[in-house]
């Protein structure tokens, strides 16, 4: 008799090769009355999943899964791109990577997301094609965010933008599996539509004829390249010079002696927050304006500023990225980020590990012609410092509650998983009914 966990991993399994085919058949311009053929014919190996499907539930069931599926496969081939050699992949890589850089980024939001989409750049040309891994605790880092704000700009502004999509949830020691895409979702394209990009509080009055076009181009023009390198470095958290600060040194290593208005238009900043980091770059000594352009100083991308001439307002030039961190309060931030995930890395897998020694197939024996489950040995009781309000379980490592555990009514741990499709107060039901019924048959 197959475990839970192996019925499950089986349906898994059957759907990625009944997806596989689907998107064969798609791509090669085949229509779902063939797909359907294909899966329902009795010597075809690949759909098996689909027969199953027809065995337990009916012919109409599994009619419905294979049109769910063709829709699912004809949306995947024609937002993707058929890749026939590596060079080809660099292309659309490429590609994209001028796409980014010349698409605005507003608000603080926007500006985010584009530090994300930019670490998934990174793993991508890593991984040699828009198909990679990466978790989300490595993503963070390498985008110098926060888990919370990462997960924030996935579902506001690049899974909904056409950006990014999420093909398999990973597990384990295996991070997720990602496609980058090129953002051309029509009505999802512009992260404008998703954070605020006006320079005031106040709505526009149309009889006055205000804010007919928004306050920066419809086109930026960054160089990615510095912005990656530097994104990670506590210098350029959100409460030090910031992404702001990212995109304005950016867009003036492209292209230096630029005025302010000519920045809000390259760097997709609005014009207030420009000269607000203008000023505090300046002060830093690692932009300087020769009128009223402005460009980056000497040695400034290896952080480290120079007095001008003239300079006589009291302000010390940084001597390093570290320095500007340290004088806004948030060296350590990357540190002390990758030490908690490590530490939640190692927890996680100390979890998997005990939970992988009580994972067993179910038993049973038989007792009056009818099968009565053999309970499964529960865990032991866990200490009340580790008890946390509504039954959740905190951490001893992190101190912070799990999303996994729960504690049950006699003080023991549940341990609910992806594969589990039943709450804690089902399974919590489930384990004393089976406790009961076995008591009554010993």
């Amino acid at each position: 008799m197959l475990s839970r966990g192996d019925r499950q991993g089986a349906a898994e399994h059957g759907h990625r090769i009944t997806a596989a085919i689907a998107c064969h058949v798609a791509r090669a311009g085949g229509t779902i009355d063939q797909l359907t053929q294909l899966l329902l014919h009795p010597e075809h190996e690949g759909g098996r999943h689909t027969r199953s499907i027809a065995l337990r539930s009916g012919q109409t069931r599994a009619l419905d899964y294979i049109r769910r599926v063709w829709n699912s496969a004809s949306k995947t081939i024609s937002t993707t791109i058929a890749l026939s050699s590596r060079h080809d992949a660099y292309e659309v890589l490429a590609a994209l990577r001028d796409r980014i850089e010349t698409t605005p980024w507003r608000g603080e939001r926007g500006r985010t997301a584009l530090r994300v989409l930019r670490a998934h750049l990174n793993f991508a040309e890593t991984a040699g094609g828009p198909l990679h891994h990466a978790s989300e605790r490595q993503t963070a880092e390498e985008a110098g965010v926060s888990r919370t704000t990462l997960r924030v700009v996935y579902e506001a502004i690049l899974k909904p933008g056409g950006w990014l999509r999420r093909l398999r949830v990973g597990h384990g020691r295996e991070g997720s599996t990602w496609y980058l895409g090129d953002g051309n979702i029509p009505g999802h394209g512009d992260p404008a539509l998703l954070s605020r990009f006006r320079s005031t509080q106040f709505p526009p009055d149309p009889a006055l004829g205000e804010w007919t076009t928004p306050e920066t181009a419809i086109t930026a023009d960054i160089d990615s390249t510095v912005l990656s390198r530097l994104m990670g470095h506590d210098a350029f958290a959100h409460h030090a010079l910031g992404s702001a600060a990212l995109l304005i040194i950016s867009a003036l290593h492209l292209r230096p002696d630029q005025t302010v208005a000519e920045l809000v238009g390259t760097s997709s900043v609005s014009r207030a927050t420009t000269y607000r980091t203008l000023k505090r770059l300046a002060e830093r000594g690692l932009v300087q304006h020769t009128g009223e352009t402005w460009s980056l100083a000497p040695r400034a991308l290896e952080g480290f500023g120079i007095r001008l001439p003239d300079a006589d307002d009291g302000h010390t030039p940084a001597l390093g990225w570290d320095k500007v961190a340290e004088q806004h309060g948030t060296w350590g931030i990357a540190a002390r980020r990758k030490a908690l995930h490590t530490a939640e890395r190692a927890a996680y897998q100390k979890a998997l590990a005990r939970f992988a020694e009580h994972r067993s197939k179910a038993l049973v024996i038989v007792r009056d012609d009818r099968q009565v489950l053999v309970p499964m040995p529960r865990p032991d009781e866990i200490p009340p410092a580790w008890h946390a309000p509504y039954g959740r379980v905190l951490d001893p490592l992190t101190g912070r509650p799990t999303a996994d555990w729960r504690v049950a009514t006699d003080g023991r741990l549940i341990l609910i998983t992806p594969a589990d499709q039943r709450s804690y107060d089902e399974l919590a039901a489930a384990h004393a009914e089976a406790l009961s019924e076995w008591e009554s048959v010993a």
